[in-house]
């Protein structure tokens, strides 16, 4: 099982991709107990990524002032995919593929720019979303 320090440090190397997500997703992912990120293209990657939340409010209830306020344009937290499905029982499966979620947890949004499919993050943002994990709380302290 890997620890914070072990995550922060592989995401401080650059280590660890990100992908962006639109809200109000990431928030339902951390949240909400989301346990799958629906996507048209299916990805062999397993292990952490990085939750980059998408500027676009295309996805929002623009008059509910919760979805409105919900970060975005930057790194807001880390999730694990542990499975890539064409099929699952859970009521947040839509797409026509499933990237299966683990161990999702939040941290405050660090700005920067996502970009499509996964991507690397610029070095001082790996640094800045490290810093943030190496001073969250997460129950246990072990993911």
């Amino acid at each position: 099982m890997l620890d914070l320090i072990q995550l922060a440090d592989r995401v401080a190397a650059g280590e660890i991709k990100a992908l962006s997500i639109k809200q109000p997703y990431p928030h339902h992912i951390f949240h909400d107990g989301k346990d799958v990120e629906n996507r048209d293209w299916p990805t062999r990657g397993r292990g952490w990524f990085i939750v980059h939340a998408g500027v676009s409010k295309s996805e929002i209830n623009k008059d509910d002032d919760a979805q409105m306020a919900m970060p975005r344009g930057g790194v807001v937290g880390m999730a694990r995919i542990v499975d890539c499905v064409t099929e699952m029982e859970s009521r947040w499966f839509f797409g026509r593929y499933g990237f299966v979620l683990r161990d999702a947890f939040p941290l405050p949004l660090i700005p920067c720019r996502g970009q499509l499919m996964f991507f690397n993050l610029e070095p001082e943002t790996c640094r800045a979303v490290a810093a943030a994990i190496r001073t969250t709380s997460i129950p246990g302290g072990a993911l």
